[in-house]
């Protein structure tokens, strides 16, 4: 079911709770759209709230981005930050959105992005940790130009993340994804890291294991 009277066009399949579900909010990757992720939608939890939203800058000939990369660039100067920053609030901003309009819990709400939706998912959880709980990280890394300037003083006591890449990613080399961990571990932040032979994508394995580790949290 689209929606677009809030502030991101999105997508929604409802829970089988009529009140206070959990709700897990999918972001896609660079050119891709909501329809996305979306396809997972069916195997994940009857109880969760899904919203899969589409990122705002449209791409031609088609797809979106949450925003611009310049690939010829090097690692630290590919990504227009400042679309990224705006971007992460606009999330920030729509899941307030989102649990006002939706019969959900607004103290268990779950992200879960792919590439470029990892990548703000976790600038959203760093600067915003009191609206999410849960974080599905998927074939990202850490972009510490959208993370806040007070970091070590914030409260991470409440995230947990499960963060996965492919070994033979193309797109994004699995050793920035490796950098991961032991970050968050620095900031004593739940997380667990795995990785499956496969280039940018989501093996059936590795959405199996996020499932599990969904299920397990959402309760």
């Amino acid at each position: 079911m689209e929606n677009t009277s809030l502030s991101l066009q999105h997508l929604i399949r409802k829970s089988s709770l009529t009140e206070n579900a959990p709700l897990l909010i999918m972001m896609h990757g660079y050119g891709s759209d909501e329809n996305d992720l979306f396809s997972f939608a069916s195997e994940l939890p009857k109880e969760l709230f899904i919203i899969s939203v589409k990122a705002p800058y449209p791409l031609a000939p088609y797809g979106n981005a949450w925003y611009a990369i310049n690939f010829d660039a090097e690692k630290g100067k590919w990504n227009d930050i400042e679309q990224a920053q705006q971007s992460r609030d606009l999330i920030a901003n729509f899941i307030d959105e989102a649990v006002e309009a939706y019969p959900v819990n607004k103290n268990n709400v779950s992200l879960l992005g792919f590439s470029q939706g990892s990548i703000l998912s976790y600038g959203v959880a760093l600067n915003y940790p009191e609206k999410v709980k849960n974080i599905v990280a998927l074939s990202g890394y850490l972009v510490q130009d959208i993370f806040p300037d007070d970091i070590a003083a914030k409260d991470y006591s409440n995230l947990d993340f499960y963060c996965s890449h492919g070994s033979v990613d193309q797109v994004i080399p699995v050793e920035w994804a490796r950098q991961t961990a032991p970050f968050l571990n620095n900031l004593n932040i739940k997380n667990q890291y795995s990785e499956f032979p496969v280039g940018h994508g989501v093996a059936p394995q590795n959405f199996h294991e996020f499932k599990a580790w969904l299920t397990a949290r959402i309760g």
